[in-house]
């Protein structure tokens, strides 16, 4: 992509970014996603934050490790000093068809190994008041680097008589990373995934559409650990930002700033926890193939909820949902001769439940449908011009480390996984989508992967 087709007008929310980097970078190394770091720094086991032993699905204990902006301690030692983890994953894709034509360069259209990323993090507490977490990451598959998730905090805890209210700043790379539920998008499941499989286009831009190429700054209040409460704004980043951390925006431009709210709440109960919560996102956007400009316009309302049985950590039990509801205004894409009508709408319903046996054996099934309004102009690729589809998600994961006896903790974490995607719709139809000939069910993916964190 052109940089200069995505310019936008300067925003604070980055240049106060641009002042924290390097401050995380330099502050003598102290202070951090289930990184090696946080577990050093903390004193605790992997366990104690993630469920089971490995991130990023969270423990109500990791979730206040979160909100408490990275800031915790206890560990003891050289290691609770370094503030620095590293992640490899590789993986092997299957589809049960061969694809039209290969997935990425050097790639065959089936069977492929891949070294998926690796990764560098950057995390942990500052001092009582500030931490934060910075991913960078290789792509393998696109072979580029680039800024990943990162949240940066600055926050602090007051006593209002028998309550206790938390509030705090969070500077970010987009809607959802910094928050601390895994119902949301930055850290919901499918936690891993193959980018050399074939994937559902269609997705309400709170689905991810916005993390990683915009910047924000958000407020937020907790509330006797149950109330969580958080607003801000977003803004697509300027040509030279995007260029300096490796992202290429989805669009040509940003009219504004992009508000952005959260409200949900939590109840702890005999090593049990439950939340339901809402999301509200208002975006005006330039697509990258509208020449006569003009904004696209969306509006984003999601309601999630959420579920934890800990017991005794032989078996524990999560279930995660979360529904979107999209108003779409696509004036610009319209204008461009890209839809036939402007207004439209698209809706999307994740769910996902986890077993996990002994902290060690892990089993989720988890499935997604997106829908919406026809249009066979904008869905032109599908012979149905529906943005729908459906698939279903199981996987089995076997991570041997991470507990408080494991060998080299805390330096050292593995998930050997196995994930098998099935579609029973794709781009709109079931059988001869897209008048390609191909079947939904052709796409079926199956994909073991090797996910390793030190």
């Amino acid at each position: 992509m052109n940089g200069g087709d995505y310019r936008t007008a300067g925003f604070p929310p980055w240049r106060v970014l641009a002042v924290l980097m390097p401050a995380l970078l330099l502050w003598g190394m102290r202070p951090a996603h289930a990184i090696p770091a946080f577990a050093s720094q903390t004193g605790q086991p992997c366990t104690a934050c993630h469920i089971g032993a490995y991130g990023p699905q969270l423990t109500p204990f990791g979730r206040a490790f979160k909100i408490g902006g990275y800031t915790m301690s206890g560990g003891q030692g050289l290691a609770s000093k370094i503030p620095l983890s590293a992640m490899v994953l590789s993986s092997l894709t299957q589809t049960s068809a061969n694809q039209p034509s290969p997935p990425a360069p050097h790639f065959a259209r089936n069977t492929n190994p891949a070294i998926d990323q690796v990764s560098v993090f950057l995390g942990g507490r500052i001092n009582d008041y500030l931490g934060g977490m910075m991913q960078g990451t290789y792509n393998g598959i696109a072979v580029t680097e680039h800024l990943d998730n990162s949240d940066l905090r600055a926050t602090d805890e007051f006593d209002i008589g028998s309550n206790t209210l938390r509030v705090g700043i969070s500077v970010n790379n987009g809607p959802t990373v910094e928050d601390p539920y895994n119902t949301t998008f930055a850290w919901g499941y499918p936690y891993v995934a193959s980018a050399l499989a074939p994937a559902t286009t269609p997705q309400p831009l709170l689905a991810g559409g916005l993390i990683a190429n915009t910047l924000g700054t958000t407020a937020y209040a907790w509330w006797n650990s149950h109330l969580y409460v958080e607003a801000g704004a977003y803004q697509l980043m300027d040509d030279r930002t995007a260029k300096t951390l490796g992202v290429y925006p989805q669009f040509a431009n940003g009219t504004g700033a992009i508000p952005y709210a959260r409200v949900a709440y939590e109840w702890d109960w005999n090593d049990q926890s439950a939340e339901v919560g809402a999301m509200y996102l208002h975006a005006a956007v330039q697509p990258l193939d509208s020449p006569g400009g003009g904004s696209d316009y969306y509006t984003d309302f999601a309601i999630d909820g959420s579920y934890q049985y800990m017991g005794d950590s032989k078996n524990i039990y999560t279930l995660n949902g979360i529904f979107v509801h999209e108003e779409q205004n696509l004036r610009a894409t319209f204008g461009a001769g890209g839809a036939a009508t402007p207004h439209k709408s698209l809706n999307q319903f994740r769910v996902n439940g986890t077993w996990v046996h002994d902290e060690t054996y892990q089993l989720t099934l988890g499935m997604q449908e997106t829908y919406g309004t026809a249009d066979s102009t904008l869905y032109s690729g599908n012979t149905e011009g529906k943005p729908n589809n459906t698939e279903f998600i199981a996987e089995a994961d076997w991570i041997p480390f991470g507990k408080d006896n494991s060998w080299g903790r805390p330096f050292a974490n593995l998930k050997l996984g196995v994930q098998f995607i099935h579609y029973t719709t794709f781009d709109g139809g079931n059988t001869n989508y897209g008048g390609s000939g191909l079947n939904a069910s052709g796409n079926d993916t199956l994909y073991a992967f090797a996910w390793f964190i030190f």
